[in-house]
């Protein structure tokens, strides 16, 4: 099986980036993070949906680009490395479901079942909720008891409770899994019972959120490795000194660690390289923050620098759709099985 890169993949990737940092340039994710009460920008949001990131994975005949899992990786990438912010994950698995999404005319978030904390909940027009596996025979067919359903998020917001987010750029709120929604809040769409089951959007989910923190990951590491050529102490730059030469060097390598496995994921869809990916590209974005802002220094902790950005948008994301423990406890009973 081959997992290089071909040239149109290259050149999506590209584009992408272009793109983003036309866009979507460190001024504005200043803004962004400075503006206090963050919302999605809707003129960003639909332009996005016009260069197709949204509607990647949908079929030509749907209006859609026609690519798969591994174009959505790479598109998604480029995203975490611009720290882009929104529920993309949710609005991307939601494209061809609800309506405007593909386009990205609406915003879509999302309520797993696994954690019952939503992101961006004021901004959206509807809400992608995933109930537990093994109950998709919901009677409700809202998805709030099992399986997957879509409602709506200005109905949810009533009885949700906003929490304090480590992420400025991310706000986040709490809903009650036990409350059934009203009647005016259900039946915004149905997603098709094949071939999306529970599971897969799950991995789905995971996958593509780890590809996010594997792009700020990659991102870190340019940080430091600029910063190390940059600052100079004791008359020389720091990158001169083997310590942070070494820091640098393993930041480097959890990057192309993580990469492997998640490109490798996205080619096999399989189960347990979905969950390795994610916990790879989770610990490579978290500790690369981390060593990131000490190769900063002091400067790094700073609100005016952005590595600090990187390193909440790395726990937020950490603590979404599958948790490290969580991870492990699969990988761990994937190991049990092939030994029995």
């Amino acid at each position: 099986m081959d997992f290089r890169l071909t040239d149109d993949q290259r050149a999506l990737r590209a584009g992408v980036r272009e793109l983003l940092e036309g866009r979507f340039p460190r001024e504005r994710l200043r803004a962004v993070v400075d503006a206090g009460a963050p919302v999605v920008d809707r003129a960003l949001w639909r332009e996005l949906g016009g260069a197709g990131f949204f509607a990647l994975r949908l079929a030509e005949a749907d209006g859609g680009v026609g690519l798969g899992l591994p174009e959505a990786v790479l598109v998604f990438e480029e995203a975490g490395r611009a720290l882009l912010p929104g529920p993309l994950v949710a609005t991307h698995l939601a494209a061809g479901v609800v309506e405007g999404a593909a386009g990205g005319r609406a915003v879509v978030t999302a309520l797993d079942a696994a954690g019952p904390l939503v992101e961006h909940l004021a901004s959206a027009d509807a809400v992608l909720v995933i109930g537990d596996e093994g109950d998709e025979g919901d009677d409700e067919g809202d998805g709030a008891g099992g399986g997957i359903g879509v409602l709506s998020a200005a109905g949810l917001a009533r009885s949700a409770r906003p929490i304090r987010s480590v992420d400025p750029a991310t706000p986040l709120h709490r809903l009650d899994l036990g409350s059934r929604p009203g009647q005016e809040e259900r039946g915004l769409a149905a997603f098709p019972a094949d071939p999306r089951s529970t599971a897969r959007l799950r991995r789905e989910a995971a996958l593509l959120t780890a590809a996010l923190q594997l792009g700020s990951a990659a991102r870190t590491v340019e940080m430091a490795v600029r910063h190390a050529g940059e600052r100079s102490q004791f008359g020389r730059a720091i990158g001169a000194f083997q310590a942070v030469q070494h820091l640098c060097a393993g930041m480097l390598v959890r990057v192309e660690t993580a990469r492997s496995v998640v490109y490798a994921a996205a080619v096999t869809e399989d189960a347990g390289e979905v969950t390795a990916a994610k916990l790879l590209a989770d610990e490579a974005a978290v500790r690369n923050a981390r060593d990131c802002l000490q190769v900063h220094g002091g400067m790094g902790f700073t609100w005016e620098a952005d590595v600090h950005l990187h390193l909440k948008r790395a726990w937020v994301r950490a603590g979404q759709w599958q948790t490290a423990a969580e991870a492990e406890e699969e990988l761990a009973a994937g190991l049990l099985r092939i030994g029995v």
